[in-house]
């Protein structure tokens, strides 16, 4: 029997030429952005920077503090890990509701659903008032 083979998932990637194109900027530039910690694409077997739709999302951002907004370097990545920091905030609020609803969800329902006898306050069921015309 043949070992069974371990396919890494595929990722569309660009190459640095085209992005350069694409959002008129010089390759320098890119590279500089990688240097900085700014994008850091893939690489392929060759060594060659691969740009996924990820990377292409982060550009455009950077670009839009760069060149719309004037921030500089420092700020761009100031502003990047805040916004990273604040991704990984609401993923982990998140996963904190979705774990709050399932694990307290079926208590709730069941506490509104009957009276507790043990309450500290009697609350008795609400009646309905029917008004004539």
């Amino acid at each position: 029997m043949a070992p069974a083979k371990t396919k890494k998932k595929a990722r569309a990637g660009y190459m640095i030429s085209a992005i350069a194109t694409l959002y008129k900027i010089h390759p320098q530039t890119l590279r500089l952005y990688e240097r900085v910690g700014l994008l850091k694409p893939s690489r392929s077997q060759g060594n060659t920077r691969l740009y996924t739709d990820q990377d292409l999302e982060r550009l455009e951002v950077i670009l839009n503090l760069a060149r719309d907004m004037g921030v500089n370097l420092a700020g761009i990545e100031i502003i990047l890990n805040m916004r990273d920091k604040m991704n990984s905030m609401q993923r982990q609020m998140e996963q904190f509701l979705s774990f709050v609803q399932q694990e307290l969800g079926p208590a709730m329902r069941s506490a509104q659903s009957k009276p507790s006898r043990e309450a500290i306050v009697h609350v008795p069921p609400p009646r309905v008032i029917r008004l004539h015309k």
